[in-house]
């Protein structure tokens, strides 16, 4: 049996200014954006080629909104994707030669935060601490 992480829910203050910044500045494909009550709404936005979703909005999580940190998005070509987010307009670190990985971070207006990483052997970071448990 496969088991799939297929939706991550981030706590955020303001819905709209979060939904903009992973839409129209990361790139971000706005799946579903659905009000069901004045007490929920849920919005669904997925990176552009990955199989996992972030849920953001109002009544979907008790967490403190910018509680969730270390949001990592892989790419294969790290210096492309600063290029991209920093010519977007976000608020992007210089890349960084890491034992474990190269990659370049960003805050987010809603104080989440994120990286982009590629690990030196060409594996997704998560696989190399996968294979190197000490990381």
């Amino acid at each position: 049996m496969d088991w799939k992480l297929e939706l991550v829910a981030v706590p955020v203050s303001d819905v709209d200014r979060a939904k903009a910044f992973y839409v129209d500045q990361v790139g971000s494909n706005a799946d579903h954006d659905h009000t069901v009550s004045d007490e929920m709404r849920f919005v669904q936005l997925t990176p552009p080629g990955s199989a996992c979703s972030i849920a953001l909005g109002k009544g979907i999580i008790d967490t403190e909104p910018g509680s969730l940190g270390g949001l990592q998005l892989v790419v294969e070509d790290v210096d492309a994707a600063h290029a991209e987010l920093a010519q977007r307009g976000v608020e992007v670190s210089e890349v960084q030669d890491l034992p474990w990985a190269r990659s370049c971070s960003s805050a987010t207006p809603t104080a989440t935060g994120g990286q982009c990483s590629r690990s030196p052997r060409g594996l997704p970071a998560a696989a190399e601490r996968k294979n190197h448990p000490r990381i």
